[in-house]
């Protein structure tokens, strides 16, 4: 089933610019503009408004884009249908992580999918959690492994995998960084109030953790003084290596830090989050992406994210 000529204008129209769009499809400038001439020719009408740095879609085109997303997903499913008829010898899967930890979890579970589906051309990718979750409505994605909370859920489907603790990670030569643990306990536990005129870094906006913080935050009744901002959690690490701030840290990256550089706390509400395997509902899961999400699970679902 070739659909190239789909796919070069779904190009165009990511890129808005047929310039940009030729260098990523490497192929010519001309010999795209003569593809797109061509399907106007046949259909009697342009698909996007021209300009030297801007092509923007027309209506046609509008229309032209919204069903082109559905062919190729419909031919994505077909052929994923077919080669799961030889029990997945066959085919591929487009797999979804958020940025940091997430293709490092990726490497660790493709060893073992690797030995089961030899022949499956896996092709991960990594992105914020909302720009993944679009990725799965549109088709582009099998699945998405993301870590998010509940009202960050979309209408696809979620499966945990596992529920990990916040914590907050302050430098070990700060005043309160020599706390007293209790018997049995492997961190002591803090309140975020007593750090209320101390510096912050704290993910960005853009990602998920960020709303569960502000929510740290606004429970606590105070108004972080906020340092830097980033889209990475090892900058925060960094920051805090350097004593110049405070900072809030999923388990994953805390468990293995150095207690005589930093001192790790639980804070009095114990928040968490989920770390889930995401496809699209009423889409069709192939049997390599149904195995890779078991992997994933016997990878991680017992690893201890909560202490």
């Amino acid at each position: 089933m070739d659909t190239r000529q789909i796919e070069y204008i779904l190009q165009i129209a990511e890129e808005n610019n047929i310039t940009h769009a030729a260098a990523k499809l490497f192929i010519t400038q001309s010999a795209l503009n003569q593809q797109l001439i061509k399907l106007e020719n046949e259909l009697g009408t342009p698909l996007f408004h021209r300009s030297r740095t801007n092509w923007h879609l027309t209506e046609a085109g509008m229309i032209y884009v919204e069903n082109a997303k559905k062919i190729l997903e419909l031919k994505r499913e077909t052929y994923q249908r077919i080669h799961d008829l030889s029990d997945g010898r066959h085919g591929s899967l487009s797999l979804g992580f958020t940025a940091g930890r997430g293709i490092n979890m990726f490497t660790k579970a493709y060893a073992v999918f690797h030995q089961r589906f030899p022949n499956i051309a896996v092709h991960p990718t990594e992105d914020i959690v909302q720009n993944l979750q679009k990725r799965l409505a549109q088709g582009e994605l099998d699945v998405a492994f993301l870590t998010l909370m509940d009202k960050d859920r979309t209408e696809d489907v979620y499966e945990n995998i596992f529920e990990e603790e916040l914590f907050l990670i302050i430098p070990r030569c700060h005043p309160l960084g020599s706390p007293v643990i209790p018997p049995g306990q492997k961190y002591a536990t803090i309140d975020i109030r007593e750090l209320r005129h101390d510096p912050f870094v704290l993910m960005d906006k853009s990602s998920t953790m960020r709303s569960l913080i502000d929510r740290i935050f606004a429970e606590a009744q105070i108004v972080p003084q906020i340092l830097f901002e980033t889209g990475n959690n090892l900058t925060i690490i960094s920051m805090i290596r350097a004593n110049l701030c405070c900072g809030i840290l999923p388990y994953y990256y805390v468990r293995d830090l150095n207690p005589e550089e930093m001192t790790r706390f639980h804070l009095s509400s114990r928040p968490t989050w989920h770390f889930t395997a995401s496809y699209k509902k009423g889409g069709y899961l192939s049997r390599p992406a149904r195995s890779f999400i078991q992997v994933m699970k016997e990878q991680w679902g017992g690893y201890e994210m909560v202490n």
